[in-house]
């Protein structure tokens, strides 16, 4: 398939994950669904739930290496270290709610639990960034809901001048 030009980096935000005490899942699965829909993953990464190395995998990728789609997975629930949507709050330029509103809205067909998400998306230069769920099942139901907006998103956060019902 033919690749879009856009870049790609996935954060899997995971305490477990992070010391080898599970086997990452979500990450595979969103760049399996992410590589078939045109983007170029060009960094993954594992990282506890710490806000501080949070931030700064996603600012290193935005400032440092320009990355167009960052895409985290993990810590936007409820438990006590689940601070993934402060982390990227705090480095944003733009909330967009639309796509978090979306995501939960789809999950919500599916379980109640959905109320529970906190996962945000929003706009650091010209970078979007959205946080997933940490589940594999979550993660890419999550991503479906929005994949198909991603494309025109970044287009236009770089400064795209179609008109969005030409594109």
């Amino acid at each position: 398939m033919e690749k879009s030009g856009f870049t790609c980096a996935i954060l899997t935000v995971s305490d477990k994950g992070s010391r080898g005490e599970r086997r990452d899942t979500s990450g595979p699965q969103l760049q399996s669904q992410l590589t078939e829909a045109r983007f170029q993953v060009v960094a993954t990464a594992v990282v506890p739930d710490q806000p501080e190395l949070i931030r700064a995998a996603i600012a290193r990728w935005v400032d440092e290496e320009r990355i167009d789609l960052i895409i985290t997975t993990g810590g936007t629930g409820v438990s006590p270290s689940d601070r993934t949507p402060e982390a990227t709050r705090e480095l944003l330029d733009l909330e967009i709610p639309g796509i978090g509103e979306a995501m939960r809205m789809a999950s919500f067909a599916k379980t109640p639990n959905a109320v529970l998400s906190r996962g945000l998306a929003g706009i650091r230069k010209e970078s979007l960034i959205i946080n997933l769920p940490g589940s594999e099942k979550a993660a890419r139901e999550n991503l479906e809901v929005v994949l198909p907006a991603l494309h025109h998103a970044v287009y236009k956060i770089k400064g795209g001048a179609k008109d969005c019902a030409a594109c």
